[in-house]
Formats: structure tokens, sequence, C-alpha cells
């Protein structure tokens, strides 16, 4: 029997077909079976490792410190403080070489969160031996830093490790030990002043190798500049003589003041919701923080879907009292707060004529994060009147 040349193309035709639908379903299931434990690929994929990697952005004397501890405290964060100083120590920290400092902190962080902590080596002198050294600044502020594998002097449940305690009894640190014990957390959090808007971070937050969160630390920048007056005098040597002698000095220039900026700059970034920040940003003002400490920490905690543990509960307690009036500006670095009292203090630091000069400054920074404008003295001093709004939100 012959068939002509189109019967024999027409029988190939249906062949071919027939082999497409028989196969197709077992290529489908074979697809779906393979790729069944992959995550979605989009643009902020986490990295495979689980971490979460929390980054603390706050001005110097914005409280950054006392929230730092909050995560310190939790037995599951490997926690970090200020290691971006070490860079700007360094690289000699000048407005013209800003843009290279800001590249080599975000090469640090990036692989801090990694948890290569053999990266400070290049910038901690003298430079390290073996991978040992005694110059990280401010180690003893990180629990992790203080306990094993790092140090077996220190039990990892022990509540509270003062700093002074925790560098005379462990002795040198071992950044391989340190990098071991990063890696064991399910967290990652680093606290840092040096990185001036939250657009700085921009590389990271799209970084597919990591599942970074920022919490914008925000304080009324009348308190920020009354507190940096008592902590660092000689940098603010007219400020001081202005509150001494009640009159504005000649020359004063508050140009270098520019937390007002960075504060509205990053807020303003966040308002946006571009898709590089939107659900990896959350803003803290600190007189909430403060005022209300253990309900807002668990707040906190709850949107970074970290439990909140009775460790971070004591230090709390222990860090919150009441009584704590001893407490000075003077320890800059210190953590206790009256949480009754603390955040406004500072309306008895500064005179009237000083914080009218600040609100000129930064009116706006100030509605945009609810705090409220004095116009007497009277309103200054009377410390029953609130001057942070109470139902503020930034959102809305």
């Amino acid at each position: 029997m012959q068939c002509s040349w189109k019967v024999v193309i027409l029988l190939a035709l249906v062949a071919i077909v027939i082999q497409y639908a028989v196969l197709r379903p077992f290529r489908t299931m074979a697809h779906n079976i393979l790729n069944r434990h992959r995550p979605e690929e989009h643009p902020h994929s986490f990295h495979v490792s689980g971490k979460t990697h929390i980054l603390i952005l706050a001005a110097s004397r914005s409280g950054s410190s006392f929230l730092g501890q909050l995560f310190n405290h939790h037995p599951d964060v490997f926690y970090l403080y200020e290691p971006l100083n070490h860079i700007q120590t360094a690289l000699k920290s000048t407005p013209a070489n800003r843009r290279m400092i800001l590249g080599a902190s975000r090469d640090l962080l990036r692989g801090l969160f990694n948890c290569d902590l053999h990266l400070l080596e290049d910038y901690i002198t003298p430079r390290p031996e073996n991978h040992i050294t005694n110059q990280l600044w401010r180690r003893g502020a990180s629990k992790a830093l203080c306990t094993p594998p790092v140090c077996d002097s220190f039990s990892p449940h022990r509540g509270y490790i003062t700093e002074r305690n925790c560098i005379e009894t462990c002795g040198s640190l071992n950044l391989t030990l340190a990098s071991q014990s990063c890696q064991q957390r399910g967290n990652v959090v680093i606290k840092t002043v040096r990185v001036p808007e939250v657009s700085d971070v921009r590389d990271l937050l799209e970084d597919p190798r990591l599942n970074l969160k920022v919490i914008q630390l925000v304080r009324d920048p009348r308190g920020v500049l009354a507190s940096r007056m008592m902590s660092f005098p000689d940098n603010y040597l007219l400020m001081r003589l202005w509150k001494m002698k009640h009159q504005k000095p000649e020359g004063l220039n508050l140009t270098h003041v520019s937390v007002c900026e960075d504060f509205l700059s990053s807020v303003s970034t966040a308002l946006r919701q571009p898709d590089w920040l939107r659900g990896r940003y959350m803003l803290v003002r600190y007189e909430d923080l403060s005022s209300h400490t253990l309900q807002k920490t668990q707040e906190i905690f709850k949107t970074l879907r970290l439990s909140f543990d009775e460790n971070v509960m004591d230090w709390i307690d222990k860090n919150t009292e009441g009584n704590m009036g001893r407490w000075s500006y003077m320890d800059v670095y210190g953590t206790k707060r009256d949480s009754a009292t603390n955040s406004e203090r500072w309306r008895l630091r500064l005179s009237f004529d000083m914080v009218e000069y600040l609100q000129t400054l930064c009116k706006t920074t100030l509605h945009q994060l609810g705090y409220k404008i004095v116009n007497s003295s009277e309103e200054l001093e009377n410390v029953s009147l609130s001057l942070v709004e109470e139902h503020w939100r930034p959102f809305q």
C-alpha cells in the first residue's frame, strides 16, 4: 500500500502532538517536584541561611544605645555596637571623603551581617595578629562577645554583664570565635549613628543575600542638641556660652547640626514607600520607647517576628525604674532611663530663645515627627505639658 507524501507528513504531525500531550504532564510534575522547596525569585528574596539582619539607624544622643541593649539581651541575637566607628577612625572622616566612607561602611556591614568579623581587621589599629585583638571599640557592649564560644567566663544565661567585667575577665577578642558566635544565632543586629540616611543603605536592602530590616530611631532634635551639649561640651562651646549669657553669640553656625535634615530626609524617603524599602522599615520615636518601654519593645519585636524573651523583660525592669534619678547626662553611654521624666528633660537644659532658634531651623522636621512647638518660656518649663503628640502616626 502506497501512501502519498502528504499522508506521511500528516501521520508524523499526529505522532508529535500525541507525544507532547502525553509527556507534558510528566514534565510539569517533575518541574514542580524539583522546585517545590525553592523560594520564589523576586527582587527581595531572602538569604538561604534564614537569618534576620537588623540595622538600627540613629543620630548620636538619640537613645540608640538604649534601644540596642533591648536586642543585645535577647539570647538569639548577635549584637554589634557601632562597628563603623573603626572605619571613620581609620579613614579620617571628612566631608570630602564622605562617599568613600559610606561605600566602605556598606561593604563592612554586608560582611558583618554574614558573620565575617575578620573584615574588621582592615580598620583596627594595631592590626590584629592571628585574628586576636583588644582594640574592638565597646566590645563589652555586646553580650555575645562576652559569653561562649567567645568567652567561657560568663554563662550565656547570665542576665547582666557589665562592660568592665567583660573586658577585665574575658581579655582579648578572638574574631574567629566571634564569627562562630554570630553564625550560631538567628538574628544579627547592628547599631550605628554613622549612616546619615536610610537611602545610604539601599544597596544592602536590595541585596538578595540579606534579609535586612531597618529600624530608624528618631528623637526630638531639641532634645538631641541638649544632650550633645551636656555630653560633648567641647564641641558646643558657643551653645553653652549662649545658655550662660542668655544671648546668641556672634558667629554661631549650626549648619553642622544636620540631625534635622537627616531625620527629615530618611522619613520622607520612607513615606514614599519605594519598592526597595517597603516592608523593611520601622520608624520609632525615642520618646515613645522611653515612656512606654515594655509596650513599644513588644511592638518592635512582634513586627520583626522576634520572640519576647524573659531576659529582655528583666533588663527592662532593671533599667527603666522610676528611681533612676541618679543617672546623669554626663554618663555619655549610659542606658538606664527614668521612663517618666527622661525623654523631655531637655526642656530644663535649654533657654527659650535657644529653643525658639532651633524650632526655626527644624520646623518641618518637628511637624513631620509629631513634636509640638513651644511659644513661651512658661510652656517650655511646664513639663506636665507634653511636647510629644500622643496619637502620632507617620504613615497615615
